[in-house]
């Protein structure tokens, strides 16, 4: 069997995917930030993999597609010094300082179902809790910060959380400190609580 006539649309089709791959890392990167769509926060966690996934799938896609190119090995050497340690180096910090959160409370708004109060619990040596606010409905959702507690001390452990109206949240400490945060109609926060 003659696998020659594969080679031109298994390049074509690797070289898509790598290029969609490594696009999507980059939004994930790009629009992580405050306020940003919880589907691009996913891809974010995972922009390490996507990475190795674009280099394997660029990789293929010239191997194949350059068979006997002129610039099939200096396009595969740059492609490879470029992109492996770069990858290498995005595993190791991910892997020593990646997020280890997981969540403990997820509440919906008072009478609402398009906006959520979402709790997680991370930390490397102390706890660390962090308040946020989801608003809207998948895919188009957002997440905002509300607080974060650092359990370094007792006394700023995250004790409660709790919904005292559909735009206002209550936090409370260990220590018996009280924060409330306003929300506006997008969701978006009064001021961001940070303890510890």
């Amino acid at each position: 069997m003659n696998f020659t006539r594969y080679r031109k649309p298994s390049a074509i089709a690797l070289l898509t995917v790598g290029t969609a791959l490594a696009v999507t890392a980059v939004a994930g990167l790009s629009w992580s930030h405050e306020g940003g769509l919880v589907l691009l926060l996913r891809v974010y966690e995972h922009v390490v993999l996507l990475g190795w996934l674009a280099l394997a799938a660029l990789t293929g896609a010239v191997l194949l597609g350059m068979h006997r190119s002129t610039l099939r090995l200096p396009l595969l050497t740059t492609l490879l010094i470029c992109g492996v340690p770069l990858l290498l180096l995005g595993t190791f910090v991910s892997t020593v300082f990646g997020d280890t959160s997981r969540e403990e409370k997820t509440e919906a708004a008072p009478g609402r179902d398009d906006r959520r109060l979402v709790v997680e619990r991370g930390g490397f040596l102390d706890p660390v809790w962090c308040v946020y606010v989801h608003e809207g409905s998948r895919p188009l959702e957002r997440r905002w910060i509300v607080g974060c507690f650092n359990g370094d001390s007792d006394r700023n452990e995250l004790r409660e959380t709790v919904w005292t109206a559909p735009d206002r949240i209550r936090m409370t400490t260990s220590g018996g400190a009280v924060h409330e945060v306003t929300l506006a109609p997008g969701g978006r926060p009064d001021r961001t609580v940070s303890v510890g």
